[in-house]
């Protein structure tokens, strides 16, 4: 017996059903992608870092081309910037206006003469503190009822300042000029006026004994035993040493006596180099640079400059903000009055001056032991005669060797002793480098305390 099975009607309806998915705004299926390899990030990365590196370096490139452009322009022209124009360099400081409102005018060197007496110095190896007045000249103070305020006046009023202190000199011990007087004391209740004039006169000290002064740490280096003849040196043992820069070019040399002020050659401002913008002074290293450096706002030269003789060939120049002291940054000690300094006394000269005659100049610091020659063999008629003043002195050998040059000029010629380098000479002139009865001739800075004491003080 057949059956007959009844089949169910073919279904359109799924296997499983779910519940139907109803889009939504704002979401949207990932791409079926393949993940990135480390291989694939690794050279994205260089080629970011490439893309970096040579923006890089071709900024650095326009900026040292800047660089080198404005160094270039600065040497030939003024930029005049209010009326928008460029002048001649050799037109600036000339005494007439030919920028706008004369700004060539204004920033330019400048001149002064001392008709006074600077009324506080030092005097003798010993360093004893004398005061001036017009009545009763120079007088050595007593230790009578000094004190460490007093101290620190008097070490204001003389320049660079740290950590001062005082001794007592008893008056046996003396030169025999200063043993029998004039003598000074500080008077009663003179605690605001300065030294000099809080000082009255005394016939005798009734301490027995004077004041010596030590105002500062200047010239003092670690221990140290081109220049021609020279050897190369450090700036650390010669810290006070500066490049003078116009226009990214060495120029001159100077030594620092102040975190402020530099002690140069006048005759390194002759000609077109009297526009203080042009001037960098460059401190703390031994090779040559010409990045950085420190802006100048003053340039003082001696009034009394003789450009036909070199004679008061000294300058100063006021850096716009004090350098930082540090071990190759640091002032040297100016001498005192009578310093007793025989002829054969050993001096040192620094420079980054030629190496030899006509030559170069030379890129690392070079020092160079000389001898003092006495004044009268150096102003006799086989040297240089009547060329040479009271204002200056020679040191060297008479049968050459050993010698400044070209690019040493305003440099320090400095002697050592009481533990300090002192700065007694600033390289001037002289007959070639070198040569045989020419030896080198600087100015004497004994002789010119007076007037660099007194700009400082008039230009604090």
């Amino acid at each position: 017996m057949w059956t007959t099975i009844q089949l169910p009607e073919e279904s359109s309806q799924p296997l499983n059903q779910r519940q139907a998915v109803i889009p939504r705004p704002g979401r949207h299926r990932k791409p079926m992608t393949a993940p990135k390899t480390q291989k694939d990030k690794a050279s994205k990365r260089k080629k970011v870092l490439l893309t970096i590196l040579t923006v890089v370096v071709l900024l650095g490139i326009l900026a040292t081309a800047a660089y080198f452009i404005k160094q270039l322009i600065e040497t030939k022209y003024f930029f005049c910037s209010r009326s928008l124009k460029f002048i001649p360099i050799e037109v600036t400081c000339d005494g007439k206006d030919d920028c706008s409102g004369g700004e060539d005018e204004v920033t330019c060197m400048s001149r002064f003469t001392v008709n006074s007496t600077f009324p506080v110095r030092l005097i003798s190896g010993k360093h004893i503190l004398q005061v001036y007045s017009p009545s009763s000249g120079w007088r050595s103070v007593c230790s009578d009822d000094w004190t460490e305020q007093h101290t620190q006046k008097a070490c204001k009023y003389l320049g660079y300042t740290n950590k001062p202190h005082s001794t007592n000199v008893p008056v046996g011990t003396l030169l025999f000029s200063l043993k029998t007087g004039p003598f000074a004391a500080i008077g009663p209740g003179a605690k605001t006026a300065p030294i000099h004039q809080a000082a009255i006169d005394r016939r005798v000290c009734r301490s027995g004994s004077v004041i010596s002064l030590s105002c500062s740490d200047c010239g003092e280096v670690g221990f140290q035993d081109r220049i021609i003849g020279g050897s190369d040196a450090l700036i650390e043992d010669w810290p006070w040493q500066v490049s003078l820069q116009q226009g990214g070019q060495h120029t001159c040399g100077g030594s620092l006596v102040s975190p402020r002020w530099v002690v140069t050659a006048a005759h390194c401002f002759t000609g077109s180099k009297k526009e203080l913008s042009r001037w960098r002074v460059v401190s703390g290293q031994t090779f040559m640079g010409t990045l950085g450096g420190s802006y100048v706002d003053r340039i003082i030269v001696n009034g009394n400059y003789d450009p036909a003789r070199n004679d008061y060939d000294i300058a100063l120049m006021r850096l716009r903000s004090p350098i930082t002291v540090a071990d190759a940054r640091k002032p040297v000690c100016l001498p005192p009055e009578a310093f007793g300094l025989a002829a054969g006394a050993s001096m040192a000269v620094t420079g980054w001056g030629y190496l030899e005659e006509n030559g170069k100049v030379s890129p690392s610091l070079q020092k160079a032991s000389i001898p003092l020659i006495d004044h009268t063999v150096c102003s006799s008629p086989k040297v240089y005669g009547s060329s040479v003043t009271q204002r200056m002195m020679c040191a060297g050998f008479l049968e050459g060797k050993v010698d400044a040059c070209q690019g040493d000029s305003g440099g320090p010629l400095v002697h050592f002793t009481s533990s300090r380098w002192h700065l007694v000479g600033v390289v001037s002139w002289g007959v070639g480098c070198a040569r045989k009865g020419r030896p080198g001739v600087y100015c004497n800075v004994e002789e010119m305390l007076n007037w660099i004491h007194t700009t400082i003080e008039k230009n604090p």
